[in-house]
């Protein structure tokens, strides 16, 4: 199966065998074998997409050991996967409720991504306050918790299709802004909000040294109302390319050079860890699985040309004022810049 595009698991249970699980103070003893049976049967037909079967054998678990925590966060865990927030939200509070230790606990987590995906800020607040994370600041008006500062990430789009790892900014422990200009096969747009899922999978890392964590897009979070275009530029050097970027990112929009910021990559290297950097030499990147003449560095190599003028550009800006920013870029150089076949893609 493809990785999909790249810019420069089955779920398991948990450990529920470790250990005496304790209620009000008092021992019990590890869960029955007919629990741990539905339980394993579960999550089995979760790995098959079978979400319907897994949630009767996962409701008859939790009826068998209903004070045992482990049973409402797989629920828990299989309602996320459903995106099905309300029962997602209701599960993980009783897992909570269940809990043997004030902080740290996965629980925690999914009751955090289940109330930002309702936008049930006191409730998502609080999880991610339980877990150990700090949220800085009073609350906005509507409770959501802002200011949290966790950096950049690489969220990883429509995970189960043609997949896309883009890069972004998170908002908190569960949303992702994507700054990065999306392939339209993905769906997306520059300026969405994605909701995301807590376990990376995968890394990307900087010739600067800096590790970012891959996450895996659960579903849009709010949308985007700027379109995505592709044009192709005639841009004689990199910095003619340069300044077509800095111009829409100074006009509050954005533009890619989709030619060499675009790889294909199985999908073992894009759950790897790897460099987000170009390599060295004639191929570049071992990892790039891309070929001549398609979107990715590969296609735009040529012998004894280190770089080629004509560039597919991804742009991320307003109709009304595509064409002017790509005018004036021009303008600015007129002997060394042109443009031609500009198309609303998604």
């Amino acid at each position: 199966m493809s990785g999909g595009a790249d810019r420069n698991s089955r779920p398991t249970e948990r450990n529920w065998q470790a250990g005496i699980v304790r209620i009000f103070g008092k021992g019990r003893h590890r869960p029955s074998a007919s629990w741990r049976q539905a339980t394993d049967r579960a999550f089995t037909l979760i790995g098959d997409g079978r979400y319907e079967d897994a949630g009767a054998l996962l409701t008859r678990a939790a009826d068998l050991e209903p004070w045992l925590s482990e049973s409402w966060f797989n629920l828990a865990l299989l309602h996320k996967f459903r995106h099905d927030w309300e029962q997602a939200r209701a599960a993980g509070l009783r897992a909570v409720a269940l809990l043997d230790r004030d902080t740290g606990a996965p629980d925690w987590w999914n009751v955090g991504i289940a109330a930002t995906a309702l936008q049930d800020w006191p409730l998502a607040r609080r999880a991610w306050q339980a877990y150990g994370l700090k949220v800085p600041g009073p609350a906005t008006d509507s409770g959501e918790p802002l200011g949290m500062d966790l950096g950049s990430a690489a969220v990883r789009l429509s995970p189960e299709g043609e997949a896309e790892v883009v890069w972004g900014r998170r908002l908190d422990p569960a949303r992702i802004e994507v700054l990065s200009i999306p392939l339209p096969s993905s769906g997306r747009r520059w300026g969405e909000v994605v909701l995301h899922d807590g376990v990376p999978h995968g890394e990307r890392s900087t010739a600067a040294g800096h590790t970012y964590p891959v996450f895996d897009e659960i579903e849009l979070w709010a949308p985007s109302p700027v379109p995505t275009w592709v044009v192709l530029l005639e841009a004689a050097s990199e910095a003619d390319r340069d300044a077509l970027e800095q111009l829409a990112s100074d006009a509050g929009f954005a533009a890619e050079d989709w030619s060499s910021s675009v790889r294909l990559l199985c999908r073992m290297c894009s759950e790897s860890r790897m460099p987000s950097d170009e390599g060295e030499g004639e191929h570049l990147d071992p990892h790039d699985h891309s070929e001549p003449g398609h979107p990715g560095p590969l296609g735009h190599v040529t012998d004894g040309q280190s770089w080629v003028p004509e560039r597919e550009c991804g742009l991320a800006a307003p109709a009304s004022l595509v064409r002017g920013l790509l005018d004036g870029w021009v303008a600015d150089s007129p002997d060394s810049r042109d443009w031609r076949d500009l198309e609303e893609v998604c």
